[in-house]
């Protein structure tokens, strides 16, 4: 059950999975020329798409190639109040079970032996899990990521309750023995982070991360450079893969040496740093804080002077930015959203900034809050919403499967004007 549900085409040989991926994304953008008929616009093309669609482009690697796994703490199939593991089930049907993910195969088997050894430590630990906030208990989620350098960074929740600074440094200490002195010292972890939430989801500044034991960070190279990643920055789960998806945004931008590449949703700045040797300048925008601090980082230690990186909401940032822009060389735009899409602000400003002649959009989920995105881009001006540039339209489709074993992939659409 846990394999179908983390990984629904893990029983497909990986040819029919692409096959599988490919009709899927052909239903997008089907669904986006019908959209944008509706909005009387001609944008009907061959198959009945609104642009041409490539076949998907395979992941270089196709098993354990996820770099970063969450995994929850709650009961499990025997019961036990602290397994650490994947949730099947839903919270509608009450039958929501957590599964050891030893099995599953998106997963290496790095990030298996952390989450066995934590799971080893809570059940050691006097202190329950904490399940339900309301109810008390301390131990929740641990996430793992990893780098093909070698290192292994540790996150572990923690939920204070009413647990008072002493209680709390105890509980840090035994945490930080039992993996470096421990059991879980098999797992030569490079950082060990202790985060206290009374949030589902907690960024740094609402409650920092606190390293325990460690590096404060662990670093990737990709396309030639190095990375640097902190417990919260975005990087593409599938480095590989990201390899080969950067390498296509970089052909698909056709950037010339005096264009601006505008980097809108940067993370630790990974595409626009990869690219800035093509371009004049590259502006990255981003609302992690500490992934502009890696993005920063990542360009002074590889040399790279032509970026610079604004931090804060796309929505704040960009608009600024755009109506002020004067600057007469070509200004290339690639956005990667989150899965909540680009926020209509940021969306208007692309619109109204008439040097923006070419954009990449980069969806992990082109059917969802991104689809209003491509219409937004692509409709007829309107005074009302003051969309006043000219409309985008779709030209070409490329799917990228970073995600082997699911029904997911990362759609590039180019767009132009």
């Amino acid at each position: 059950r846990l394999a179908n549900a983390v990984t629904p085409l893990w029983r497909l040989p990986y040819q029919e999975q692409l096959q599988v991926k490919y009709e899927n994304q052909r239903k997008i953008l089907q669904t986006l020329a019908s959209r944008l008929e509706e909005l009387g616009i001609d944008a009907q093309k061959p198959g009945g798409l609104c642009c041409p669609l490539q076949p998907v482009v395979p992941s270089p690697i196709i098993n354990g190639y996820r770099n970063k796994s969450t995994f929850s703490v709650n009961r499990g199939p025997d019961g036990n109040p602290k397994t650490v593991g994947l949730y099947v089930g839903t919270g509608r049907e009450r039958n929501i079970v957590c599964v050891k993910a030893n099995h599953v195969q998106n997963i290496p088997s790095k990030h298996k032996q952390v989450a066995q050894c934590y799971e080893e430590f809570i059940c050691r630990s006097p202190l329950d899990s904490c399940i339900l906030f309301h109810e008390g208990g301390h131990w929740r989620e641990l996430v793992v990521r990893t780098t093909s350098c070698g290192h292994t960074m540790a996150i572990v929740t923690f939920h204070p309750q009413e647990l008072g600074q002493e209680a709390l440094a105890t509980q840090k200490a035994l945490l930080k023995e039992f993996f470096t002195c421990g059991p879980g010292a098999v797992c030569a972890l490079t950082s060990l982070y202790f985060q206290e939430s009374t949030m589902t989801r907690c960024s740094h500044e609402q409650s920092p991360y606190q390293l325990l034991h460690g590096a404060p960070h662990i670093f990737e190279k990709l396309l030639g450079l190095k990375f640097r990643i902190s417990p919260d920055a975005f990087f593409q789960v599938n480095t590989a893969g990201a390899e080969v998806l950067y390498q296509a945004v970089g052909e698909l931008c056709q950037a010339t040496g005096d264009s601006v590449l505008l980097d809108i949703c940067c993370g630790t700045g990974t595409i626009g740093l990869s690219l800035a040797h093509r371009v004049s300048k590259v502006i990255g925008v981003e609302v992690v804080e500490k992934a502009i601090e890696d993005a920063e980082w990542n360009a002074t230690f590889n040399g790279i002077s032509n970026c610079e990186f604004h931090t804060g909401k796309a929505e704040a940032v960009l608009p600024q930015l755009l109506a002020s822009w004067e600057d007469a060389r070509p200004l290339v735009a690639v956005v990667n959203p989150s899965r909540a899409g680009l926020h209509y602000r940021v969306v208007r400003a692309i619109r109204n900034c008439r040097s923006i002649r070419r954009l990449l959009y980069i969806s992990c989920k082109p059917e969802g809050e991104a689809m209003r995105n491509f219409l937004e881009l692509c409709c007829p001006p309107d005074p009302q919403k003051k969309l006043a540039g000219e409309p985008f339209a779709p030209v070409l489709a490329i799917p990228f499967d970073m995600f082997p074993h699911t029904v997911h992939c990362e759609l590039v659409l180019l767009f132009t004007r």
